[in-house]
C-alpha cells in the first residue's frame, strides 16, 4: 500500500478502533460490496496499469472497494515487519499474514498431487463448452474423446488470473471444468497452498477459499456472513487497493441449481438470501463486484452459468500414458511383478485405458486390479480373468473392500462368502443413499442425510465404508461424507436397486413410494431403462451399464454369496438382452442413449448384435443392415474401435448417415468412399462438420457424386472446422467452382493438412485459385491435384504460390498438361522454395527442355526428396541432364523415370551418376527402352553406391548378360534390398547368375522375376540358393515355364528356408491338381510362408 495513499486523521483511527475480528469483517463486507465507509469514501483510487485499456477512460476516477473489473488490479501488497509509516499498513500486513498461515495449516506443509504436478499447473484453455460436456455423462465425454482433450492453448497457473495480452483485462469471473476424478478439488487446494507460500497469485492480496460443501448447510446467508463463515477467528483489514480472489469449489456438489433468469437482483451485503441467489449474484457482480471469482465444476453444472458472464474458462486434461504409468507406480512401488501385470492389462485393454485417463479412475483400477493378480496368487486360480466389462473391474474393488473388512475382523485370509452376512446391510443402506442421491443429483451427505437412509454413523468408520466413502469436515465442523468416484455411487446405487427390484411392488424411481404397481424384476428393469433413455443429460447412463452387468454369469461368479444368489442371473439374462434392443426405437437418430444400450449390452456379454455389424462392416455387405439396433451398433463401433473407424469403408445409404451424424461427431476417421453420395448428403456431413464437439480428424469421400455445390457446403464447414486434418474428394466432379469455395475457405481454415482433390476436373481456374490460397496458407501440406486438365496457366499459378507458401510439402500434379514452360515455372519456384519435399509430375508432356530446367533447379535446391518424371518424353539428352544434377544434388531420394525414352545411352549415363551420389535411395527405370549395355554400366555403379535400396528395371530387355551384369554386382552390395526384373528377357543363364548371387548375398529382400523364361533349370539353381539364403523374403517367379519339376525342386527348398514370407508359382504350367498339392505340402512344411500357386 502507498505512502500518498493513506490519510491521517480520523480514517486511520477508524481502522484502529475496527481492531476486533467482527468488527474487522464487518468492514471487509462494505468494502467489497463497493459500500465503503468514510474511511473508503476518502481514499482515492490507485493509478491504472499501462496495459489497461480502461486506463485513460478512468483517469481521476475514484473506485471503492478495490478495483473494478477489467482493471489491471495493484502490485501485489508486499508482506513485513511493522513501518512507522502507518499503523493502518501494519493491520493489513498482519492480518494478511495470519489468513495465510491459516491456509497453510489446513493444507499442511506439503500436497501430494499423486504425480500429476505438471498436469495441474498447465491448464487447458477453451472456448466455452461443448454439447458433449453439457449433454452427457462424465464416461461419455471421455470414451467419445478416446481419453484425448481439444485441441486448445495452454495455460500456467501462474498466469491464470492475468491478462492474456498487454491489450486485455484480467477475467473477472473464472471457470475451471474437468469430469469426475480430474482433480479439481487437488487443483484448488493446490493454487491456495502455493499462494499462501507467495509462489503464485502475487496480484492478489487475498484468496478466500470456499466450497460449495461448505454452502449446502446453510440454506440463507448473506454476503457477511459467507466471509464470517470462511474467517471465524482472524483478524483482517482490507484497504480499496486490495485485489480479492474468491474461489468456490464445486458446483456441481452445490444443493441447488442456479437459475438466473429467476433470481431476484441483491445488493445488500447484509441482507440474508437463499445460498444459490448468493452465488448467482455474486456472479452477476451485484455483491462483491470487484472480486475476482474462480469456480470449479463438472461441465455440465458448468452450463448453468450464462456464458455471457464467464471471462475465462479453462480444462483440466486427463492423464497421458506416461502418467498413468506413474500413477500405477505409486499404487504398487514395492512389488515389480505385480505392477508389471497391472500395467500391461491395462495398456492391453483399449477402453480401460482411456478411462484411466481419469486420474481416480485410474487408482481404482490400480486397487482392483492389484487384488485380482494378488487373489490369482493366493488361490492358485489361474482361470480368475481379468476384467472384461465395467462392472467386472468394480465387482474385484467390491470384493477388495470385503477382503478388507474382513481382515479387520481377524481373518487371516477371509472368503467373501464368510464377510457378506455382516456388511450386506451396510451395502444395501450405503446403496439406497447412493441411489436416491442419484436421482436428486445429490453428490453430498451430511450426518442428517445418514441418518435419514438410516445409516450407522458409527459403521462409517470400518474399512469396508471407507472405500467408497470419502469422510471431510466443512469450515463450520459439520461433517459431509462422498462417494470416493461418482461410478461407486453409480455401482453401490445399482446394487441396491438390483436387490430391492426383486421385493418391490412399486416403483422404485418414485420418490413417495406410490405408483402403479410394479412386480418383478424385469418390470423395474424395464423401468430403469425407460429413465435411463429419458435421462437428457445422460446421468443415468453409467447407473444402467452396472445394472445390466450384474446379470452377466462372470459378475454373479464374482459376487455371488455376497450381494448375488448363485446363477439367478440365468432367469433374466436373454429377457434382459431383448428388453435392451426393443428400447432402440426406429425413426430416429442415433443418440448417445442408443450408444449406451450398446453399453449395456457390453456389460451383459451380449455382444452378438454388435458383432454381426462388424462383421458385415468387414465383408461390405454394411449396406444391408438397416434396422435401428444394427445403425446404433454402428456408432458404437465407430466409437469403440479404431480398426472399424480408421481401416473400414463405410457403405451407407443416406437415410442411415443421417441417423448416424449425431455420432459421427465423435469419430477420428470416416471413409465413406463410393457410396453415390450427392450434394444434400455434403449438407448433413457439413453440418457435423460446422459441430463444436466434432473430433473428425481424417474423411475420406472418394468415387461419390459430389458436385460444385457439395464442394461449397463442405467449404463452408472449414471456416469453422477446427479439428479436420485431412480430407479426400478424389473422383467427383466439384469443377472450378467447387475448387474456389474451397481455396477461399483454405485461407482462413488453420487446421486442414492434406486435400486431394484428384479427378475433379477444377482445370486452370480452380488451380488458380488454390494457388492463391496457398500463397496465403500456412497449414496445408499435402496437395493433390492429379488429372485436372490442368495447364500453363495453372502450373505457372501454383509456381508463383509455391515462390510465397511455407507449409506445402508434396504437391501431386500428374495427368495434366503443363508441358514444358509449366515445368520451367516450377523449376524456378524449386529454387526459391526450400519447404517442398514431393514433387509429382507424371504424364505431363514433359520434355528434354523441361527437365533441362527442372535439373538446374535441383543442383541449388536442397528439401526435394521425391520427383516424379514417369510417363512423359524424356530421352537419353534429357537423361544426360538429369545425370549431372545427380552428382550435384545430395538430398533427392527417390527418383521415377517410368515410362521414357532413355535408351541405353541414357540409362548409362545415369548409371555413371548412381555410383557417384550417395543420397538416391529409389531409382525406377522401367519401360525405357534398356538393354545389355545399361545393365552393365548399372551393374559397375551398384558396386560402387551405398545408399540405393531398390532399383526397378522391368519391362527392359536386359536379357542374361543383363542380369548377369546385376547379380555381379549383388554379391558385393550390401545396400539393395529390392530388385524389380519382370519381363526383362532373362532365361536359365541369367536365373543361374542371379542364384550364384543369393547364395552369397545377405541384404536382397525383395527379387522380382515374373515374365521370364527362367525354366526348370533356372528354377532348380534358385532352389539351391534359397537353401542358404536367409534374407530374402518375397520372391515371384509367375509365368517362367518352370513346370512341375522346377515347382517342386522350390517347394521342396522352402522347408530349408526359414526366411521367405511370401512366394508367387502362378502360371508355370502346372495343373490345378499339382498346384493344389504343392501349395498344401509348401503351407505344412513352411506355415509363415504365403503361397499364390
Amino acid at each position: 500500500m502507498r505512502k500518498q495513499e493513506m490519510r491521517p486523521g480520523g480514517e486511520a483511527n477508524q481502522i484502529h478502533d475496527a481492531s476486533s475480528p467482527a468488527e474487522q469483517v464487518k468492514a471487509l463486507v462494505d468494502l467489497l460490496a463497493g459500500k465503503g465507509s468514510q474511511l473508503g469514501q476518502n481514499l482515492s483510487a490507485p493509478d491504472r496499469t499501462r496495459d489497461s485499456p480502461q486506463a485513460s477512460h478512468n483517469k481521476g476516477k475514484t473506485h471503492l472497494g478495490g478495483q473494478g473489473r477489467g482493471s489491471q488490479g495493484p502490485p501485489p501488497l508486499a508482506l513485513g515487519p511493522y513501518r512507522p509509516c502507518s499503523l493502518a499498513c501494519w493491520l493489513v500486513d498482519s492480518g494478511i499474514q495470519r489468513h495465510r498461515e491459516a491456509l497453510l495449516s489446513r493444507a499442511g506443509s506439503s500436497l501430494e498431487l499423486g504425480g500429476s504436478a505438471e498436469r495441474l499447473t498447465s491448464l487447458l484453455l477453451v472456448d466455452g463448452l461443448t454439447d458433449l460436456q453439457l449433454q452427457e455423462h462424465d464416461f461419455t465425454q471421455v470414451e467419445a474423446m478416446r481419453g484425448g482433450w481439444r485441441p486448445a492453448r495452454t495455460i500456467t497457473l501462474d498466469r491464470l488470473f492475468l491478462p492474456l495480452s498487454q491489450v486485455s483485462i484480467p477475467p473477472r469471473i473464472s471457470i475451471t471444468v474437468g469430469v469426475a476424478g480430474m482433480g479439481k478439488t487437488t487443483l484448488v487446494r493446490h493454487f491456495v497452498h502455493l499462494w499462501a507460500r507467495g509462489q503464485v497469485g502475487k496480484d492478489f492480496s487475498l484468496v478466500l477459499p470456499l466450497t460449495f460443501r461448505d454452502l449446502n448447510i446453510h440454506e440463507k446467508l448473506s454476503a457477511d456472513r459467507l466471509l464470517c463463515s470462511i474467517f471465524p477467528n482472524a483478524g483482517l483489514a482490507v484497504t480499496a487497493t486490495a485485489r480479492v480472489l474468491l474461489v468456490l469449489d464445486g458446483l456441481d456438489e452445490c444443493k441447488t441449481p442456479l437459475d438466473f433468469s429467476n433470481t431476484v437482483a441483491c445488493t445488500d451485503p447484509k441482507k440474508d438470501v437463499q445460498v444459490d441467489h448468493l452465488i448467482t449474484n455474486i456472479i452477476r457482480g451485484n455483491l462483491f463486484p470487484d472480486v475476482s471469482v474462480w469456480i470449479t465444476s463438472r461441465p455440465s453444472a458448468a452450463g448453468q452459468i450464462p456464458g455471457g458472464l464467464v471471462d475465462r474458462m479453462t480444462e483440466i486434461r486427463g492423464f497421458t500414458g506416461e502418467e498413468i504409468q506413474a500413477c500405477l507406480e505409486q499404487a504398487f512401488p514395492e512389488d515389480q511383478a505385480l505392477l508389471g501385470q497391472v500395467l500391461s492389462q491395462v495398456q492391453m485393454d483399449k477402453a480401460l485405458y482411456v478411462m484411466c485417463t481419469i486420474p481416480a479412475f485410474c487408482k481404482l483400477t490400480g486397487v482392483a486390479l492389484g487384488h485380482l493378480y494378488s487373489s490369482r496368487l493366493a488361490l492358485h486360480d489361474t482361470e480368475l480373468g481379468p476384467p472384461q466389462t465395467l462392472c467386472e473391474l468394480y465387482s474385484w474393488y467390491f470384493r477388495m473392500a470385503l477382503s478388507r473388512e474382513g481382515q479387520e475382523k481377524g481373518m487371516v485370509s477371509p472368503r467373501i462368502e464368510q464377510v457378506a452376512p455382516s456388511t450386506r446391510k451396510v451395502v444395501g443402506t450405503l446403496g439406497r443413499l447412493a441411489f436416491h442421491g442419484l436421482l436428486k443429483k445429490k453428490y453430498v451427505f451430511y450426518e442428517q442425510d445418514m441418518k435419514a437412509f438410516g445409516v450407522d454413523l458409527a459403521l462409517l468408520q470400518g474399512s469396508l465404508c471407507s472405500c467408497f466413502l470419502q469422510r471431510e469436515e466443512t469450515l463450520a465442523s459439520s461433517v459431509a461424507y462422498c462417494f470416493s468416484h461418482l461410478s461407486l455411487q453409480e455401482f453401490v446405487a445399482a446394487i441396491y436397486y438390483y436387490s430391492a427390484s426383486r421385493r418391490a411392488i412399486f416403483d422404485l424411481f418414485t420418490e413417495s413410494g406410490m405408483s402403479w404397481p410394479r412386480l418383478g424384476f424385469l418390470a423395474h428393469f424395464r423401468s430403469a431403462a425407460q429413465r435411463a433413455m429419458q435421462a437428457e443429460d445422460g446421468r443415468l447412463d453409467v447407473f444402467l451399464r452396472f445394472l445390466a452387468g450384474l446379470l452377466s454369469p462372470r459378475v454373479n461368479a464374482l459376487l455371488a454369496s455376497s450381494l448375488l444368489v448363485q446363477g439367478e442371473h440365468q432367469a433374466y439374462q436373454i429377457q434382459v438382452a431383448e428388453l435392451l434392443k426393443g428400447c432402440l426405437r426406429p425413426n430416429t437418430a442415433v443418440c448417445a442413449r442408443s450408444v449406451n444400450i450398446l453399453h449395456c449390452l457390453h456389460e451383459l456379454r451380449h455382444t452378438e448384435l454388435a458383432r454381426t455389424v462388424e462383421e458385415a462392416m468387414q465383408s461390405g455387405a454394411l449396406a444391408k443392415l438397416t434396422g435401428p439396433s444394427h445403425q446404433a451398433a454402428l456408432a458404437y463401433l465407430l466409437q469403440v474401435s479404431d480398426t472399424c473407424s480408421r481401416e473400414m469403408n463405410l457403405y451407407l445409404g443416406q437415410g442411415v448417415l443421417q441417423s448416424l451424424l449425431p455420432q459421427l461427431l465423435y469419430c477420428q476417421a470416416l471413409r465413406l468412399d463410393n457410396n453415390q453420395f450427392q450434394d444434400p448428403t455434403m449438407e448433413l456431413l457439413s453440418s457435423v462438420l460446422s459441430g463444436k464437439d466434432c473430433h473428425i480428424q481424417k474423411i475420406s469421400l472418394a468415387e461419390n457424386q459430389i458436385s460444385n455445390k457439395g464442394a461449397k457446403a463442405l467449404a463452408k464447414s472449414l471456416l469453422v472446422n477446427r479439428s479436420l486434418i485431412a480430407l479426400d474428394l478424389r473422383s467427383n466432379t466439384i469443377g472450378p467452382q467447387g475448387a474456389k469455395a474451397l481455396a477461399d475457405a483454405l485461407r482462413i481454415n488453420r487446421t486442414l493438412a492434406s486435400l486431394s482433390l484428384q479427378g475433379n476436373r477444377i482445370r486452370d481456374d480452380g488451380a488458380k485459385c488454390m494457388a492463391e490460397a496457398l500463397a496465403s496458407n500456412q497449414t496445408l501440406s499435402v496437395l493433390h491435384l492429379q488429372n485436372n486438365t490442368i495447364g500453363l496457366m495453372g502450373a505457372q499459378r501454383m509456381a508463383d504460390a509455391l515462390k510465397q507458401n511455407k507449409s506445402l510439402k508434396e504437391l501431386m500434379l500428374s495427368s495434366n498438361s503443363i508441358g514444358d514452360e509449366g515445368g520451367k515455372a516450377l523449376a524456378e519456384a524449386l529454387k526459391m522454395n526450400q519447404v517442398l519435399q514431393s514433387l509429382d509430375l507424371q504424364s505431363n508432356s514433359i520434355s528434354d527442355t523441361g527437365v533441362a530446367a527442372l535439373m538446374g533447379a535441383l543442383c541449388t535446391n536442397w528439401t526435394l526428396l521425391s520427383l516424379n518424371l514417369r510417363e512423359n518424353s524424356i530421352s537419353s539428352e534429357g537423361a544426360q541432364t538429369l545425370a549431372r544434377a545427380l552428382c550435384v544434388n545430395s538430398t533427392l531420394q527417390h527418383l521415377d523415370l517410368t515410362a521414357n525414352l532413355l535408351h541405353d545411352e541414357g540409362a548409362q549415363a545415369i548409371a555413371v551418376a548412381v555410383g557417384e551420389n550417395h543420397a538416391l535411395t529409389s531409382l525406377h527405370l522401367q519401360w525405357n527402352f534398356i538393354q545389355a549395355g545399361a545393365a552393365r554400366a548399372l551393374g559397375q555403379a551398384l558396386q560402387l553406391n551405398r545408399s540405393l535400396r531398390s532399383l526397378d528395371l522391368q519391362e527392359n530387355d536386359i536379357g542374361d548378360e543383363g542380369a548377369s551384369a546385376v547379380a555381379s554386382a549383388l554379391k558385393v552390395n550390401t545396400a539393395l534390398t529390392a530388385l524389380y526384373l519382370q519381363v526383362a528377357s532373362i532365361g536359365t543363364p541369367g536365373a543361374q547368375a542371379l542364384a550364384e548371387a543369393l547364395a552369397v548375398n545377405r541384404t536382397l529382400e525383395i527379387l522380382d522375376l515374373r515374365g521370364n523364361a527362367i525354366e526348370a533349370a533356372g528354377a532348380k539353381a534358385l532352389a539351391n540358393a534359397l537353401k542358404m539364403n536367409s534374407s530374402l523374403q518375397r520372391l515371384n517367379l509367375q509365368e517362367n515355364y518352370l513346370g512341375m519339376d522346377g515347382v517342386l525342386c522350390v517347394a521342396t527348398a522352402l522347408a530349408e528356408n526359414h526366411g521367405l514370407q511370401q512366394i508367387n508359382l502362378q502360371e508355370n504350367l502346372i495343373a490345378e491338381s499339382g498346384a493344389r498339392m504343392i501349395s498344401d505340402a509348401i503351407k505344412t512344411n513352411t506355415p509363415t510362408c504365403i503361397v499364390e500357386m
